[in-house]
């Protein structure tokens, strides 16, 4: 290595070190402002949380850990190939981390698609191995949301869209059926041609496609526990069927807006899907406090050391 290459690694790294310290900090400044625009709500929930049973919160945390055990159950079940236990459990720890500091599904998508190309997958490989677990986890939750809205109907009302709203999905679908008539079709045939021959790789082996969908419904099914065990460690009045049908119908709305681990937007989706449901705005607040403690807050700090560590033992 050259000795300019040699002096500007140095400031490639600092740089790096500096927009990860960025995100962050202002990750933390987005959350001390919602906080004090709805702080009355906050520190009802916050109190009525500390009060809360800590055997429901000791359920919630289990569940909160199997969480990245099936994130990695649904990895490997993308990927014919077997992928390293130990390293693929870590990842998925770090990938969590990951996704906070940069907005939905990049985070974990990057340190995914590093993972799986140190594991010796082609860059291609590997992007469409993520796009089958992220097409099996999308299927998941809309048979899921298909299923429990039938079994409890009455509990989702869609919600009146605005006109801007309906123009801009109507010019979205506008642009999709020009994309056939652009150069960027041929691309876009390859790369669904890519994913197809991955999916019919992955179901050519049951124990794959087990792990694929297990795995995927294991990991919403889980966070849904999560959100279920708070509930009831705060004495919310609303069932695990009804919480998991709203908890389900928040973040799919919430991925809509494309935030730092959902930051904001599946907080005020699920503070205002769980008070639609029934829930006081403290009992709501309480909630969403709690679920995001077990699952965002708590591991961040780790997840980021595992996510270091596995990048100076060059495992990223």
């Amino acid at each position: 290595m050259s000795a300019p290459q040699t002096a500007a690694a140095p400031a490639v790294g600092r740089r790096r070190v500096y927009w990860q310290a960025g995100l962050a900090v202002a990750l933390l400044v987005g959350a001390v402002c919602l906080a004090r625009r709805h702080w009355p709500a906050v520190a009802d929930g916050a109190s009525r949380l500390a009060g809360a049973d800590h055997g429901w919160l000791l359920v919630a945390a289990v569940a909160a850990l199997g969480t990245w055990a099936a994130a990695a159950l649904a990895q490997q079940g993308a990927v014919p190939e077997p992928l390293p236990v130990r390293r693929l459990l870590a990842a998925q720890f770090a990938a969590s981390s990951a996704n906070h500091l940069l907005p939905v599904g990049l985070g974990a998508g990057a340190v995914n698609l590093r993972f799986l190309m140190r594991c010796g997958l082609t860059t291609g490989r590997s992007a469409t191995a993520l796009a089958v677990k992220t097409t099996a986890s999308a299927v998941v939750r809309c048979a899921l949301i298909a299923v429990l809205a039938l079994a409890r109907p009455g509990v989702l009302r869609l919600p009146h869209v605005p006109g801007a709203v309906l123009a801009a999905l109507l010019g979205c679908a506008a642009l999709l059926a020009v994309v056939p008539r652009t150069r960027l079709w041929p691309r876009c045939l390859r790369a669904l041609t890519a994913v197809s021959a991955d999916v019919r790789a992955v179901h050519a082996r049951p124990r794959r496609a087990t792990a694929l969908w297990g795995g995927s419904l294991a990991f919403v099914l889980l966070h849904s526990l999560v959100l279920i065990c708070v509930t009831q460690a705060v004495e919310l009045p609303l069932g695990p069927v009804r919480v998991t049908l709203l908890y389900l119908a928040a973040s799919s709305a919430a991925a809509l807006l494309p935030t730092p681990g959902g930051f904001g937007s599946l907080d005020a989706a699920l503070a205002f899907a769980l008070t639609l449901g029934g829930a006081s705005a403290a009992g709501a607040a309480s909630v969403v406090l709690g679920y995001r403690l077990l699952t965002v807050w708590l591991p961040l700090l780790p997840g980021l050391a595992v996510l270091g560590v596995l990048v100076r033992r060059r495992a990223l």
